[in-house]
């Protein structure tokens, strides 16, 4: 069945593709060296920025590239502003709702437990709660803090909601570092957005809406490299995508993550790895940081997984330096 799909795959690219040289170079591979050629000849072209470069031309890449998410809330914290973007029948994100929003107390980004900040940051909503504290309005949709990067750089707390304000209290012009907008708005947000089809990028100030296409290609070239190394069990391609201050998400440091990584592809074997609902993010108030999830479907002889991957890169020369993963 795979290698019936890869095969479909093939005739696919080859009447979409006007690149005909390319094609007499596949079908030749194809010819004397049977379909598992033509599959590494794929993946290897995956990791062609070319091929990037051409897809990403008419993706609407408002806030990075997202194959999970329909809508977007971006929060301005200097304006005191949440805004909902939707998804239009073009696949473009059009603005739909601004919301006057509360957030903590203190200035700048949140750091430790009960510091009255809001996190500046790339999140999802894991929970809606539809019965809380009258304090907290109507409902609250709990965030994702403290997230893989979060915890990567040492920062603790938790409970960042977003949520509306009390029925029966008064309350302060500023919250403990959640993010407050009106009753209305809150039931307004509730009847527009699918919470698991939801991102949410928390600013300083004005969410970037002009992301680089060219960096895109450069990240998504270079997430397929990695691929590709790990696939074809090229061990020292593989690491060297990993930054010297690489700290995995249970501690393990880059010594250690390499010797564990060196004995397991020492074992040689055939693996399929796909990825699926890609989403690259750069990553608000830090320089050429990305944040890219996926599900990662692995199949090897002693070792299967389907699941959420996250990993967190910097771009150096085109290049993405691995800085944490779970």
């Amino acid at each position: 069945m795979q290698n019936k799909k890869i095969f479909i795959l093939l005739i696919f690219i080859l009447l979409r593709s006007s690149l005909m040289a390319s094609n007499m170079e596949l079908l030749t591979h194809y010819r004397n060296n049977g379909i598992e050629d033509i599959q590494k000849q794929l993946d290897l072209s995956l990791t062609q920025k070319a091929y990037w470069n051409e897809y990403l031309k008419n993706i609407d890449t408002k806030f990075g590239y997202l194959e999970s998410y329909d809508n977007v809330l971006t929060c301005d914290k200097s304006q005191s502003q949440l805004s909902l973007y939707m998804k239009d029948a073009n696949n473009t994100y059009q603005l739909q709702k601004v919301y006057s929003a509360y957030t903590g107390k203190i200035k700048g980004d949140k750091h430790k437990e009960g510091d009255l900040k809001t996190p500046v940051g790339v999140y999802k909503i894991v929970q809606k709660i539809s019965k809380v504290d009258s304090f907290y309005g109507p409902m609250a949709f709990v965030t994702s803090y403290p997230n893989t990067y979060d915890k990567y750089q040492g920062k603790t707390g938790k409970g960042i909601w977003i949520h509306g304000l009390p029925t029966l209290q008064q309350r302060d012009e500023f919250t403990k570092g959640c993010i407050a907008i009106n009753n209305p708005g809150i039931e307004c947000l509730d009847k527009h957005i699918n919470i698991n089809k939801t991102l949410l990028i928390i600013n300083e100030s004005s969410v970037d809406k002009n992301i680089s296409k060219d960096f895109l290609g450069d990240v998504l070239s270079n997430l397929y490299s990695w691929r590709y190394a790990w696939i074809y069990n090229d061990v020292e391609n593989y690491l060297n995508f990993y930054a010297n201050e690489f700290v995995r998400f249970d501690g393990m440091n880059l010594e250690e993550f390499k010797k564990y990584k060196k004995r397991i592809f020492a074992k040689n074997e055939k693996k399929t790895i796909l990825f699926n609902n890609i989403n690259v993010i750069p990553y608000p108030e830090s320089e050429n940081i990305y944040k890219i999830t996926f599900k990662e479907i692995y199949k090897s002889n002693s070792f299967s997984f389907t699941g959420d991957k996250v990993l967190i890169v910097k771009l150096i020369n085109k290049k993405i330096n691995i800085i944490t993963e779970k």
